[in-house]
């Protein structure tokens, strides 16, 4: 089960379970779609992994 954290990692945004904007590498790092798309450049920088938008959860 994902651990579904709730700041991104770089700015420390929130997020809710159902958020659009998590961003997640298969450590489930996790950062805000901001600073994936216009700071990171689309790469984990603590894994070096790609990212993927993180799955919405109903609870």
């Amino acid at each position: 089960m994902l651990e579904m954290r709730n700041l991104c990692e770089n700015c420390h945004k929130t997020f809710t379970h159902v958020s659009d904007d998590a961003y997640i590498c298969s450590y489930e790092c996790t950062f805000c779609k901001d600073c994936v798309e216009n700071k990171l450049n689309r790469t984990c920088p603590n894994c070096g992994g790609e990212f993927q938008k993180r799955p919405k959860r109903k609870t």
